[in-house]
């Protein structure tokens, strides 16, 4: 079969578009034909050498973790699913990957029965952004109807997700993002667009309830200033100090909590943002999508940041051949 394979733990440019040997499920395994891949941040961070402690393989490895395609075949211990299944999952963080092939095997509790709503491309977006969306905002954020919700980033892959999930929940969303983003956020279910690039939001924000940061850095203290006492900022980019934390709670009355979106497939999560997909409370939406020998230039794309949606990798185009 083709695959992407990491040759080195040191860049990108170690990606090399080869033939490896199909891969043979364990008992409890499910063998799957791959039709789509998802695009993440952690895939670029983990093949430039940036999170050297999730790389539990040697290389050559293929990266790769969001996945929608049909079940090829299963281990003698798998009954949940049989041949023929169409199924979307996030294969287990740390560790495993396999995505980016044309079959790859996982768990029973790594993959659920892909929404019929989603095309291939559509539920290859969803797994790790969907379930990130969901912790963040219900788990950790306490997110409840009639709040007022800032989402940094909201035109993103997690971001996206989370204002469908915010909007339909009642809250009154917020979104930042650049200004070419402002009519898809409103499609999405945004009550209030700000133009990051034009204006501070702590200049025209104030008593806010809960905020996502999935950008860092200054944005997270910045927006620490326009929640209210009591609410709550949930950050993804990397954990604030325990005297940060411990400042913001005493200064401001805010809670600062990190979520690790470096997540061990849940699959109670999984099914339940599938359901979400489902019923058409989320839909993915995909910014572009490449061929499979064209990895490398998906995961520099979304390196560069400013994507909308999710980038996917598409399987069923065909090859360099």
């Amino acid at each position: 079969m083709k695959a992407i394979q990491l040759q080195e733990t040191d860049g990108i440019e170690s990606l090399a578009y080869d033939d490896v040997p199909r891969p043979e499920p364990e008992r409890d395994e499910l063998l799957i034909r791959v039709h789509a891949a998802g695009i993440n941040p952690i895939d670029w961070l983990i093949c430039r050498g940036l999170l050297p402690h999730l790389l539990d393989s040697e290389v050559p490895w293929t990266p790769g973790w969001d996945v929608s395609g049909v079940v090829e075949s299963v281990g003698n211990n798998v009954t949940e699913f049989a041949p023929g299944d169409v199924v979307c999952g996030m294969a287990r963080l740390p560790g495993s990957g396999g995505a980016f092939a044309e079959y790859i095997t996982m768990t029973s509790d790594e993959i659920t029965a892909k929404p019929e709503s989603l095309s291939h491309l559509e539920a290859a977006g969803v797994p790790m952004a969907g379930q990130t969306a969901f912790h963040a905002l219900y788990e950790e954020g306490d997110l409840d109807s009639g709040q007022h919700v800032l989402i940094h980033a909201a035109a993103g892959g997690v971001g996206h997700m989370a204002v469908q999930f915010a909007a339909n929940t009642g809250a009154h969303v917020i979104g930042t993002a650049s200004g070419r983003n402002e009519e898809f956020l409103h499609e999405l279910g945004v009550d209030e667009f700000i133009n990051y690039q034009e204006e501070r939001f702590e200049d025209v924000l104030d008593d806010v309830d809960l905020v996502l940061d999935a950008v860092g850095g200054d944005v997270l203290e910045r927006s620490v200033e326009v929640v209210q006492s009591g609410g709550v900022v949930v950050t993804l980019p990397e954990p604030p100090s325990e005297k940060a934390v411990e400042r913001y709670h005493d200064e401001y009355t805010v809670d600062v909590r990190f979520f690790d979106v470096i997540i061990d497939s849940d699959p109670v999560t999984l099914r339940q943002v599938a359901a979400h997909a489902e019923s058409g409370v989320v839909a993915p939406r995909v910014g572009d999508t490449y061929p499979l020998f064209e990895v490398q230039d998906a995961l520099d794309r979304n390196a560069d940041g400013h994507v909308r949606g999710k980038l996917v990798v598409d399987l069923t185009e065909g090859t360099d051949d």
